[in-house]
């Protein structure tokens, strides 16, 4: 998989982003999802990233990211009593999504932030290069 310029590598770096705050998304609207069973309940989903290099002895430095496989986390549903919901299993409980909303809205900045460090990045490069076109006439 070649590198071929900046350009490139923002795009892969904001494509990861993207499917890291799709997955946030996902996730937040699982979060008060109920379940009869702990089996299928919702469990969070997070993308695993691999660095990719421009070539394989890393000689030029160039890497880039991409989204290696989305897994899902190991969380127990919580469990409550709740005997008067239709779902609810022989015993009376439900099983509740195991996603914290606080925690996503941390991976959501995360990702946003990053996502616009690097938008800032292409801002900059466009502008330097648009400078030094100028510069030749």
């Amino acid at each position: 998989m070649a590198i071929n310029s900046v350009f490139e590598l923002a795009a892969r770096a904001m494509n990861a982003q993207m499917v890291r705050i799709n997955t946030v998304a996902s996730n937040l609207a699982n979060a008060d999802a109920v379940s009869g069973d702990a089996q299928n309940a919702y469990r969070p989903i997070r993308p695993v990233f691999e660095t990719v290099y421009q070539n394989s002895v890393r000689k030029d430095g160039l890497a880039s990211v991409k989204v290696d496989q989305i897994v899902t986390l190991d969380r127990a549903p919580e469990r409550v009593h709740a005997p008067d919901r239709p779902m609810a299993d022989a015993d009376g409980y439900i099983y509740r999504a195991a996603v914290s909303p606080e925690e996503e809205m941390v991976e959501m900045m995360d990702a946003s932030r990053q996502y616009q460090n690097t938008l800032e990045v292409v801002s900059t490069i466009r502008t330097l290069m648009a400078r030094t076109m100028s510069m030749g006439q």
